[in-house]
């Protein structure tokens, strides 16, 4: 037998025994295609029916964090991450995690189902852990490309600080490769080399892309792809000089936004591009008539069956036994939420048609599994209740004397939100509410979030969140004094 092939027949061997050798369900951490596990920071992949995936970053915060920090045997977990903000992943296996922060296993949190998701490659989740302090102790043995080895020590820590110091005001940036001006790789110009260079597309979404948009001449960014979609680059007449871009996208010049502290490498082709807008749709909330239609109902749960089905109910529903459901009550917080589109285009679903999901209980397709994040926080600002509204449809219920009526959800038909019209979820509709049944009577903030995500470029997100006073009492509850933010 050849050499070559000795070798190929051994990598083949070796590859097929560590993937038996992990449980199904089990959780580790990367950066880009580096496995990362024991640095307790990175993207978050689970391991289903003999493969490696990435999870979402749709509903994920710090219960879900919690959960994998401490499965993966960390003290807790420091900051949750979104956006793919260690590089490029695995095809997306889990979406929408629902976790209270006390379940042993990612998989004991509910979710939407193996591969049920309307993530882009991007939207990746992922954790910075806790550590506990352990000095002396050698580097351990990981996964990295599937081949078991000795993992090397941390990438410099002074890179982005050096770059702010040759950047002190702006840096100048160009868009090239796209099917028109307003599309591109996005590139980066460095004064010490006298070079154009190109952005790790690491955590670079919409918001990024407002910037970049803006400082290219445009009014708004409308999507965020990676240089890939375009033109390959020669990474040597093209180096990356910026890793790990973050803005809020109000920016005018992107060196006004922060970086990353660290340097990772940055995958092949995994440079940030853009397409870039003059129009885009504008959602706003009603906050008028949140205050006025709000309220507390106390309903059975053997009547709830398809919104527990579909993760509208708190943790402690799911522990309900079957036979017990025509005994059990839940504690909802119904109210209404109209969401006017006040921009200059219409704004419709991130999925393209004949990727919308049916949900056979309501007998309807999502078109985007969440649209609306619902949460009441205590004084301290944690979190004590949450909701989150999938969306049964998105049509114009109502227009203004300017408009006419285009979408429609009836028959399978085209959803969006027309300029001058609004879409409403009234109060009686299944998980329009927040389950509040373990939640002790008192003063809260309530908080209405639409296009949380930010899935969907608007001209602007400041008035997608509104923020209320919530007064709930053993016999009724109050939304007041509400305030527009951004998600």
């Amino acid at each position: 037998m050849m050499a070559s092939t000795v070798r190929e027949f051994l990598l083949i061997a070796l590859m097929t025994s560590i993937a038996r050798a992990s449980k199904e369900g089990s959780l580790r951490l990367s950066i880009g295609a580096r496995i990362t596990t024991h640095e307790g920071q990175g993207n978050v992949e689970i391991f289903h029916k003999n493969r490696w995936g990435s999870v979402c970053d749709d509903e994920w915060d710090e219960a879900e964090g919690t959960v994998v920090c401490r499965a993966l045997g960390f003290r807790a977990v420091d900051v949750v991450t979104h956006d793919g903000e260690f590089g490029a992943g695995r095809p997306i296996l889990m979406d929408n995690l629902m976790c209270t922060g006390n379940e042993k296993k990612l998989t004991d949190c509910n979710f939407d189902g193996w591969q049920v998701h309307d993530c882009a490659p991007t939207e990746l989740a992922g954790v910075r852990c806790l550590k506990h302090e352990e000095p002396g102790k050698p580097l351990p043995v990981v996964e990295k490309n599937d081949v078991v080895i000795v993992d090397a020590p941390p990438a410099p820590q002074n890179f982005f600080e050096s770059l702010r110091r040759i950047h002190p005001k702006d840096l100048k940036i160009r868009l090239r490769s796209g099917r028109t001006a307003m599309e591109g790789r996005v590139e980066v110009y460095d004064d010490r080399k006298n070079q154009w260079g190109v952005v790790c597309a690491d955590g670079f979404g919409l918001l990024e892309t407002m910037a970049v948009c803006r400082q290219a001449g445009f009014a708004y960014g409308s999507q965020s792809v990676r240089g890939s979609a375009f033109e390959r680059i020669n990474a040597t007449l093209l180096p990356t000089i910026i890793v790990g871009l973050k803005c809020t996208g109000d920016e005018t010049n992107i060196a006004d936004c922060k970086y990353s502290t660290q340097l990772v490498t940055c995958p092949d082709d995994e440079h940030a591009a853009v397409i870039c807008a003059e129009e885009l749709p504008d959602l706003v909330i009603d906050k008028d008539e949140l205050e006025r239609n709000t309220y507390l109902e106390d309903r059975q749960l053997s009547f709830l069956t398809c919104a527990k089905e579909e993760n509208c109910l708190s943790a402690s529903a799911y522990t309900v036994p079957a036979e017990n459901f025509f005994e059990h009550t839940r504690r909802l917080l119904r109210f209404t939420t109209r969401v006017a589109n006040i921009g200059s285009i219409p704004f419709r679903p991130f999925l393209p048609k004949d990727q919308w999901i049916w949900h056979s209980c309501h007998q309807h397709y999502h078109s985007m599994e969440v649209f609306a994040h619902y949460d009441v926080l205590d004084s301290k600002g944690a979190k004590v209740a949450e909701g989150h509204k999938a969306s049964f449809c998105l049509e114009d219920n109502h227009c203004d004397e300017t408009a006419t009526k285009v979408y429609a959800c009836a028959n399978h038909g085209d959803q969006g939100i027309s300029v001058g019209c609004v879409d409403t979820y009234l109060h009686n509709i299944d998980c329009q509410w927040v389950d509040v049944t373990d939640m002790p009577i008192g003063n809260y903030t309530f908080r209405v979030l639409i296009n949380p995500d930010y899935k969907l470029a608007e001209s602007t997100f400041d008035n997608n969140g509104c923020t209320c006073e919530l007064i709930y009492t053993q016999t009724y509850a109050a939304v007041r004094n509400c305030i527009y933010e951004r998600p």
